[in-house]
């Protein structure tokens, strides 16, 4: 079997997790999908079990979230606070739009998760909230880092929630992204302005 074969069953497993979550999907289901004979037993020549496959779809994800982390690093030196909230705001939407699928996975694993899902989870938000935390003090160099960690909790989780009533829960009724991201700029710079003095 190629390594095209592998993709394929992570591609697969990833895209039915999503949909159906991770216990209910069967390892035949994802052999059906990624065109081997279902029950074949196929995926046990890539994979020892249902679990490693999962885990070899988050490492992927993860990996793309790194690559998009790096490239954010071309944000920095904007002519002001506004514009780079304006790039960071739509930046962390693209993120969340290419990690949907991994984050359809977490909402339909909320017990029972496997310990590589939580692990992951806890580090895309651990990773996001210092990010902005840093990015803060460096626009208010007199805040304290507790303020500047609730600061940017407080903002991030305004986006990852706009994003989520529309992923998770099918909410489409929203604003555009262009409205939420305008006024998302104008919430947290004219919070950081207030701190700043």
């Amino acid at each position: 079997m190629t390594a095209p074969t592998r993709d394929r069953l992570v591609d697969e497993a990833m895209r039915l997790f999503g949909e159906q979550g991770y216990r209910a999907t069967s390892v035949a289901q994802i052999e059906a999908a990624a065109g081997l004979a279902p029950g074949s037993g196929g995926l046990y020549h890539h994979f020892r079990s249902k679990e490693l496959l999962l885990e070899a779809g988050i490492d992927r994800h993860l990996d793309r979230v790194r690559a998009l982390r790096d490239i954010s690093q071309i944000f920095e030196g904007l002519a002001d606070m506004r514009s780079e909230l304006t790039v960071l705001g739509r930046f962390t939407l693209e993120v969340l739009d290419e990690e949907s699928q991994l984050l359809r996975i977490v909402s339909s694993e909320l017990r029972d998760r496997p310990q590589k899902l939580t692990d992951a989870v806890e580090q895309m938000l651990a990773d996001s909230y210092r990010q902005l935390a840093n990015w803060i003090e460096r626009q208010v160099p007199d805040i304290e880092r507790a303020q500047a960690e609730t600061t940017a909790t407080v903002a991030l989780n305004a986006l990852f929630g706009y994003r989520a009533t529309r992923d998770v829960l099918g909410e489409s009724a929203s604003p555009g992204d262009d409205e939420i991201v305008a006024e998302w700029v104008e919430f947290v710079a004219s919070r950081l302005e207030r701190l700043a003095g």
